[in-house]
């Protein structure tokens, strides 16, 4: 069998397309906000990404770029400047930030109303409570790519590999909630059984940042993919999951093409999301 390659740059053109019919009805131009620390090449490209994104569905943008020299002070300033902001809809602070910068720090001084990414600890007390209107950016396109190639859901064990607070932990809430209703298991480094819940897994969702770990003999025939993690090697950019799994699974989101361009795309709704309110 050969998998079916879930198309994350198919839907997030939909939705993108969906996004900018939005924009054109609103009376005031939606504004996204960055903040980024240092010259991390892939932090950059990153950002730039987004911004060229905004460009493409009407969304203005709002760049404060700070040297790596920056201060948890300086830090925080752009923070108050931005949460000031009336233009600007919605912001994200571009992580990782260089040592010796205090990351929860900033990240507790986002306003939550203008909190993109959806990880402010308010925004996360909402997802637990069900009541959240801004998702994280990447488990709402992971469910997005699932719901999209009717990936059943209810009953089945999910295993996430990786408890990181941008993907796993948020994640594992989101699908565990109703109507979702999927049993969810959240696998880590102190795991003893990974290989055991590999072979049962109806979905595995990989976001442990180890090039290639998941290979054909590990899963379940006919399980559902998600490639999450993102490795920098001397062969480029990889994923968590073999290729040669897509010759065992029934479905796969591979990186890159699956679930990064989704994450893009979920990162300008919520901003037009914010915009609303």
């Amino acid at each position: 069998m050969s998998a079916v390659i879930m198309d994350g740059k198919m839907l997030a053109a939909r939705l993108k397309a969906d996004i900018t019919e939005q924009v054109r009805k609103l009376s005031k131009k939606p504004g996204l906000g960055t903040i980024l620390v240092g010259e991390d090449p892939g932090s950059k490209a990153y950002v730039e990404g987004k911004h060229k994104d905004c460009a493409e569905v009407g969304i203005n943008s709002i760049k404060i770029n700070l040297p790596a020299t920056a201060k948890t002070a300086d830090v925080l300033k752009a923070v108050s400047d931005l949460n000031q902001n009336p233009e600007c809809s919605g912001f994200i602070v571009q992580l990782p930030l260089p040592d010796g910068v205090n990351t929860e720090e900033v990240l507790l001084a986002i306003d939550p109303k203008k909190d993109a990414d959806g990880l402010h600890p308010i925004n996360l007390g909402m997802l637990v409570l069900g009541k959240n209107t801004v998702v994280p950016c990447t488990p709402k396109a992971i469910l997005d790519l699932l719901t999209e190639y009717k990936i059943k859901l209810s009953g089945m064990k999910v295993l996430i590999i990786g408890r990181g607070t941008t993907v796993g932990r948020p994640l594992s809430i989101l699908l565990s909630q109703k109507p979702i209703n999927a049993t969810v298991t959240l696998a880590h480094s102190a795991t003893t059984n990974l290989l055991e819940l590999l072979k049962e897994a109806d979905v595995v969702i990989a976001a442990l940042g180890s090039a290639h770990f998941i290979k054909p003999a590990m899963v379940k025939k006919g399980a559902t993919l998600v490639d999450v993690g993102i490795t920098r090697t001397s062969q480029g950019l990889l994923g968590d999951i073999d290729p040669a799994v897509s010759q065992i699974c029934s479905f796969l989101a591979p990186m890159p093409g699956g679930v990064g361009p989704m994450t893009r795309a979920i990162l300008l709704s919520n901003v037009v999301e914010l915009a609303k309110q």
